[in-house]
C-alpha cells in the first residue's frame, strides 16, 4: 500500500517511481481493493500488461496468475 500511494502520489506531480506496484495480488491471486482506484484501476493496469482479470464473487482475480509467478 506505501508504495502504491507513493507511486500515485508522484504521478501526479509529474514524477515517476518506476515501481509497478499493480504487479502484486493478494492470496490466490485476487487484486487488492485498497490500491488507488479500487480493484477498477487495479484491473486496468493489469489488462494493459496482457493479464486476463475475472470476476470471481465480489471480487477480481488474475486468471492464471500462477503461470507468472517469479
Amino acid at each position: 500500500m506505501t508504495a502504491a500511494n507513493a507511486v500515485e502520489e508522484a504521478r501526479k506531480e509529474g514524477k515517476s517511481l518506476n515501481i509497478p506496484y499493480w504487479r502484486t495480488l493478494k492470496a490466490d491471486g485476487f487484486l487488492n481493493p485498497k490500491y488507488p482506484g479500487g480493484q477498477e484501476a487495479h484491473k486496468k493496469l493489469l489488462e494493459q500488461e496482457g493479464h486476463r482479470v475475472i470476476q470471481k464473487d465480489k471480487n477480481l482475480l488474475v486468471e492464471d496468475f500462477q503461470d507468472h509467478l517469479l
